[in-house]
């Protein structure tokens, strides 16, 4: 916390503007799921894809979720449209374009490779795609981005091994690893090999945990797997001992709020625990996830949860932004040169009331 700074002196009225112009990093974002409708049927019609959806109303009207499973089963089918290396650029650049207008500084983008090879898309395809994009935004809006790889949990750990060798020739195009797909019946200990592999080889490691699964897969992701961030972890407070063990330790948690409310982690958005894990000191960052199904971007995420939460302000704007530069994998400077922005924003509120 930067003790300069009179963050009582910021009303509470002026918050959702603070919000949204404040730098942050975004750090669990899947990139297959910003395909909005919209991109999605321009890319139908582009590669000659049947969609079972009439409309792009008709599509957006089946967002309606019960669970983790009945979004991913929505996600696969969408993704299916992605075929060409420009498909995949013009998906990651309309990420891109959204994030620079929410004043995102430096994102660490998710892809899931295996919803693709599986289906005939060479990875190369992907991860070339992916990157250009990468470039363009950090050329055009100065906006730092990184890939990590994720593996599909639901897969069999072979498949994950195999995933890694195709990718291993574009090693330079991503930093790192991470765990995702359906939780429930997937714990992290199926992925240990894989991930030993990955951190040999020099890779950051994160996974999704405690979102569906219990905290026993938060502990194993972190002892098992040696992750560096917990991606959600929102389940931890149900135990008292990992919530100090995460504390202590300063492990980052990538909370998607407005996403647990649509998988029905939290029935609402008054219902969430963000303000418990800050006021824990946990390490938590506020992050889209899958923005085109759930309904906002990350600064949707912060201004409808900091609405629906009055416990939290501009102290813990501060907060959250500030997690989210510490959690990033770049270097020291980079972060702290972020920082300074951030603690200028905030003075710039504070002294004008």
């Amino acid at each position: 916390m930067n003790p300069s700074i009179d963050f009582d002196a910021i009303a509470r009225d002026r918050l959702p503007a603070l919000l949204r112009t404040m730098p942050k990093a975004e750090l669990h974002l899947h990139i297959e799921g910003t395909l909005e409708p919209e991109l999605i049927f321009r890319l139908a019609q582009r590669n000659g894809v049947a969609l079972p959806y009439p409309s792009v109303d008709a599509l957006r009207a089946a967002y309606a979720f019960t669970d983790l499973q009945s979004f991913l089963d929505l996600y696969y089918a969408g993704a299916g449209v992605l075929q060409t290396e420009q498909d995949f650029f013009d998906m990651a650049w309309a990420y891109f374009e959204r994030a620079a207008a929410d004043n995102v500084v430096h994102a660490e983008v998710f892809f899931d490779p295996q919803t693709h090879t599986e289906r005939g898309v060479g990875i190369e395809t992907v991860i070339v795609g992916l990157e250009h994009a990468c470039r363009r935004a950090h050329a055009e809006y100065g906006l730092s981005a990184k890939l990590i790889l994720c593996f599909l949990r639901h897969l069999s750990e072979e498949a994950a091994f195999a995933t890694l060798e195709q990718a291993l020739p574009y090693r330079q195009h991503f930093i790192g690893v991470g765990l995702d797909s359906s939780e429930r019946g997937h714990p992290p200990e199926k992925f240990a090999r894989v991930f030993a592999r990955c951190r040999e080889l020099g890779l950051h490691v994160v996974a999704h945990a405690g979102e569906e699964g219990p905290p026993a897969y938060i502990e194993s992701a972190l002892d098992v797997l040696k992750v560096e961030r917990i991606d959600h972890g929102v389940r931890c407070t149900e135990d008292p001992a990992l919530v100090r063990r995460l504390a202590a330790s300063r492990v980052p948690l990538t909370v998607c709020p407005l996403s647990n409310v649509k998988l029905r982690v939290f029935d609402t958005l008054a219902d969430h625990n963000l303000k418990t894990l800050l006021a824990a000191g946990l390490c938590a960052t506020v992050n889209s996830d899958d923005p085109a199904y759930f309904g906002g971007y990350v600064n949707d995420n912060f201004v409808q949860t900091f609405a629906a939460l009055p416990a939290l302000n501009a102290r813990d704007a501060w907060q959250l932004a500030a997690n989210s530069f510490d959690a990033s994998f770049v270097p020291d400077a980079q972060k702290a040169g972020w920082r300074q922005r951030l603690d200028a924003t905030f003075a710039a509120a504070a002294a004008s009331g």
